[in-house]
């Protein structure tokens, strides 16, 4: 692991339910040699990551906040695809979602709820499997078969366990399926009683970077009029994908990807 890489581990250990870190413990997170981990620490400090609280210990800091802000205000799938979530939930009555390929994960970057019982499953920031669910999905089924051969080989069982195929040709050919309809629509899949329905985003170079998700508490839901709405959902998806593919947009989103 290279010095950057265990530097910037430190944030990925900072949750909701451990908020707070003491400095041993996140030298031990790093595997290096305590004048090393606090070098690092203090660096990590001074920049804003980490705030220091009681007895040694630390949280997250304010340049945590300025960062969120700046996403907010510049990220290209949350700009452009804000409003259009926001119409696709007054139309529909559901909730909408945008997500955002990351990693082996996805992470919803932004949504509007019309259902309080999804208040705390669809956070923004949250981040969930690739292999479960329709707003993973409808992300996984597009990848490049080389990233999705590397991943089946990195989360084999995982994959398994999620019905999506137990050797490789199920594999693809599950995902072939989804792509054939052109999107997703999974029930109680990754949280009971929600029901969701995700096609996918695309940048200029039609590279999946995302999905736009219906999410639906399924108490009471007319199960097949939800199904209904795909097309609404795909039409959504299109919109943002147009708007995505505009050259300023792209220009973002291209110096992303080269990091």
């Amino acid at each position: 692991m290279s010095g950057l890489v265990r530097l910037l581990s430190i944030l990925d250990i900072f949750t909701p339910t451990t908020p707070v870190w003491p400095s041993d413990a996140l030298i031990e997170h790093m595997e290096c040699a305590p004048s090393t981990g606090y070098r690092y620490i203090k660096a990590m400090h001074e920049a804003g990551f980490l705030t220091r609280v009681a007895n040694g210990s630390y949280a997250l800091g304010p340049r945590i906040l300025a960062l969120d802000r700046t996403h907010r205000v510049a990220d290209p799938i949350y700009t452009t695809g804000t409003p259009v979530i926001r119409r696709l939930a007054h139309k529909t009555g559901c909730s909408a979602l945008l997500c955002e390929l990351f990693g082996d994960s996805v992470v919803c970057v932004q949504r509007q709820l019309n259902n309080e019982n999804l208040e705390n499953l669809f956070d923004r920031g949250q981040s969930r499997p690739l292999f479960a669910g329709a707003s993973a999905k409808a992300i996984l089924a597009w990848l490049p078969n080389h990233q999705l051969k590397s991943l089946f080989l990195k989360h084999r069982e995982a994959i398994g366990h999620a019905a999506l195929g137990r050797d490789w040709e199920s594999f693809r050919n599950t995902l072939r399926e989804i792509r054939a309809m052109g999107y997703a629509h999974t029930v109680s899949e990754f949280h009971v009683g929600i029901a969701l329905i995700g096609a996918p985003l695309f940048n200029r170079q039609r590279e999946v970077v995302g999905s736009l998700v219906l999410a639906a508490s399924t108490r009471g839901l007319d199960k097949r009029a939800f199904a209904a709405l795909a097309p609404e959902v795909v039409v959504a998806s299109q919109a943002v994908t147009q708007a995505l593919a505009e050259p300023h947009i792209s220009d973002v989103l291209a110096a992303r990807a080269l990091g």
